[in-house]
């Protein structure tokens, strides 16, 4: 039977983009390794455990936060190496300059028979949605997709000066499945009868 994992990938937003928080993982083997390396909190848990309470209690104990919130079941996906990770996201932020990691021991080098301490995880940050698919381990790049899908399909919106004496409207969209002209059309339209329906001066 494939090990399982549960892992939670928290998520906020910045001027209405969405970023993601990731960590790296801690000791020599990575030490020198960036894209493609970064992960999110997760663990091993136990048959019979509740796989949300393991992805909570993996996210302190890796970090040093606690998470807390309405938590966005992602499903599981399977990683490269036949893990099933079970996947929860919450919303809600952290300061990466404060993370505290549990250590863990590992043989050091391998086959040597010495034991060394290491940290789970040695750094952590928080990244937009295309830097995050380059450092993110490539099997677990679906959780990001499992993500967007969950909160609508819409990566971003953001509407600036709306309402502008010249009655122009300005747009930076991001949506899969739909153009930004498309897009820009559609918030114009909001924006516009917003304005059409404020009382006017005098």
């Amino acid at each position: 039977m494939p090990k399982q994992s549960a892992g939670l990938l928290m998520y906020r937003h910045r001027e209405s983009k969405l970023e993601l928080f990731l960590v790296h993982p801690g000791g020599p083997f990575w030490a020198k390794k960036d894209l493609g390396a970064w992960s999110i909190p997760k663990g091993e848990y136990a048959a019979g455990e509740n796989p949300l309470d393991a992805a909570r209690r993996e996210f302190t104990e890796e970090t040093g936060f606690t998470a807390k919130g309405d938590f966005l079941d992602l499903g599981t996906i399977k990683q490269a190496g036949g893990k099933l990770v079970s996947a929860w996201a919450v919303e809600g932020d952290c300061d990466p300059t404060a993370l505290r990691s549990n250590l863990c021991p590992i043989e050091w080098p391998p086959r040597s028979g010495r034991q060394i301490e290491i940290p789970e995880v040695d750094r952590a940050a928080w990244f937009s949605l295309d830097e995050a698919r380059q450092r993110i381990l490539k099997s677990q790049t679906p959780v990001i997709d499992l993500l967007i899908k969950r909160l609508g399909g819409r990566e971003c919106v953001t509407i600036r000066h709306a309402g502008r004496p010249d009655g122009r409207c300005r747009a930076s969209v991001s949506e899969p499945g739909r153009g930004k002209s498309e897009l820009r059309r559609a918030v114009c339209r909001i924006t516009s009868g917003i304005a059409a329906s404020r009382p006017q001066d005098g």
